[in-house]
């Protein structure tokens, strides 16, 4: 991967212990951090265990990358860094938060868990802009385990090594026999169409903790940790749900299998094109940028690691899709500041976060965003051509100016 980014590239066991390292590395405990409101929570409490308060950005309603220009003036002279997400793979408009940052003299960390092969507009890779990026190996290269944190300096390289050593724990020896078996554990249980041992299988693993698409915030608990960051330990709970070994150090076995299926990765990514132009092509895509066009002049159709479809209807899209045996993950809804909101107390949001001073255009985008496997692009349209529902575009009331949402585009 240094090889392939032109950077400096440092193994993790997990894409959030990389974007932990960075935060604790090139941000202060008690700064303020602009990121997605339509992200992972583990991500969010990675940014509250780094001792830091998250500001949730205005996002474009289409794509839900962070919409620069809304950014108010008074946020940006109050941040201490800013932190991407390239939702699904889809680049975040990297070059105009670069010139900010620099405007404002504080880092700017890309979130590329989804972003494997991505490219902006110019060419460059994600990844290649920030201060540092962290990037994750269970997704593109499937191995579900492992990540790593590309960064531009260098002579960071100790530094950050031994930043990562001191958060690291002891690998056991049931950990890596779990890791080995898994591959098979999940691939019997679903070729014998054992859906609900599957699952069993996956929570005994670790792997799969979510009863609902937010894990519970607990509220109470949550003010205690945030009281005692910066610190890992404390948001343990919050931060390793669907991936307890997020911390362990490497065994042989899951270094041999990362490295094997990494070797494969620009057979993965180029799967993954073909999928996503293909949906990008079908009606279903017209709300989410423009297909391959080859040597027309169009944009070229990123790998993206999930498309996110716009649909009238995603519970009936995703239950459609369940009974193909489909299934759809990595969803974002509600957004972080509506999520943080807990609801037992009338702050808790501005206990825990600041709101998007344009919060609707994220939540239309949450509730509408049905992110699909490029991988089985044939099978999800003839299941989407199939439905009563159809594809749909953020209303017109969801311009910046913060007009009031309006009724159309299927909301």
């Amino acid at each position: 991967m240094g090889r392939r980014l032109g950077r400096e590239c440092l193994y993790t066991p997990s894409c959030r212990l990389a974007l932990y390292v960075a935060l604790r590395h090139w941000c202060r405990p008690g700064g303020r951090v602009l990121m997605s409101p339509v992200n992972d929570d583990v991500i969010f409490f990675v940014v509250l265990a780094a001792g830091l308060r998250p500001v949730q950005a205005p996002l474009d309603p289409i794509d839900g990358s962070i919409d620069v220009a809304a950014v108010p003036e008074e946020t940006w002279r109050g941040l201490s860094a800013v932190v991407t997400t390239n939702l699904y793979g889809n680049p975040d408009p990297v070059a105009a938060l670069r010139e900010r940052c620099d405007t404002a003299g504080i880092p700017l960390i890309e979130d590329a868990a989804h972003a494997i092969g991505s490219r902006l507009p110019d060419g460059r890779a994600v990844g290649t802009v920030g201060d540092a990026a962290a990037f994750s190996l269970s997704k593109h290269v499937g191995a579900k385990t492992g990540g790593f944190l590309a960064f531009a300096e260098p002579g960071l390289r100790a530094e950050l090594t031994a930043l990562r050593d001191a958060l690291l724990k002891p690998a056991a020896s049931a950990s890596e026999a779990l890791y080995a078996v898994r591959p098979y554990a999940e691939a019997g249980v679903r070729g014998l169409r054992l859906v609900r041992a599957a699952h069993l299988a996956l929570r005994l693993l670790g792997a799969e903790e979510r009863q609902e698409i937010r894990m519970p915030l607990r509220a109470g608990e949550l003010r205690r940790a945030i009281a005692a960051a910066p610190g890992l330990d404390p948001f343990e709970s919050w931060v390793r749900v669907d991936m307890h070994p997020y911390r362990i150090a490497p065994g042989g076995v899951r270094l041999r299998r990362t490295a094997r299926l990494l070797g494969d990765l620009d057979r993965r990514l180029a799967l993954h094109r073909a999928g996503t132009a293909a949906l990008l092509r079908s009606r279903w895509g017209s709300g989410h940028g423009e297909p391959d066009a080859g040597d027309t002049g169009g944009t070229r159709a990123q790998p993206l690691f999930r498309v996110p479809l716009l649909v009238s209807d995603r519970d009936a899209a995703i239950a459609a899709l369940a009974r193909r045996r489909i299934t759809v993950g990595y969803l974002y809804d509600p957004p972080l500041d509506v999520y943080a909101a807990d609801g037992s107390t009338a702050d808790d949001s501005a206990a825990f976060t600041d709101p998007s001073p344009l919060p609707r255009p994220a939540a239309w985008f949450a509730r509408h965003a049905l992110p699909v496997n490029p991988c089985r692009a044939d099978e999800v349209l003839r299941v989407l051509d199939g439905l009563p529902i159809t594809p749909v575009r953020p209303p017109a009331a969801l311009a910046r100016d913060g007009a009031a949402e309006g009724s159309g585009g299927g909301g």
